[in-house]
């Protein structure tokens, strides 16, 4: 099943899950906690009207962070899931991975 959101194309997924380690997983968890951390205390400059600056400073170490996570996840997919789907003549995997590259670089 597929519906189309924002020009881009969305295929269901819900079926489909990762395997990463365990170790993977601690990472990205805690990467992801500190990043939510970070937009609490964005949110919490904002509320007391830190100098513009500021904010942009911690608004681009957060990008930074989430970039991380988008790297780790992005190895991993290569390595693990388009690899094996590949591996399973499942060459559709490309034409998906280049729709995700391109959101990727919207940014």
């Amino acid at each position: 099943m597929s519906e189309l959101i924002e020009d881009t194309l969305v295929t269901d997924t819900s079926c489909r899950k990762s395997h990463h380690p365990l170790s993977v997983k601690r990472d990205l968890t805690n990467r992801l906690s500190r990043v939510e951390g970070q937009i609490r205390g964005i949110k919490g400059m904002v509320e007391k009207d830190v100098y513009c600056d500021d904010i942009i400073t911690q608004l681009a170490a957060t990008q930074s962070a989430l970039n991380s996570v988008t790297k780790v996840l992005l190895e991993g997919h290569l390595k693990g899931c388009v690899k094996d789907r590949l591996e399973n003549g499942e060459e559709e995997v490309l034409d998906e991975l280049l729709v995700t590259i391109q959101k990727m670089m919207r940014k």
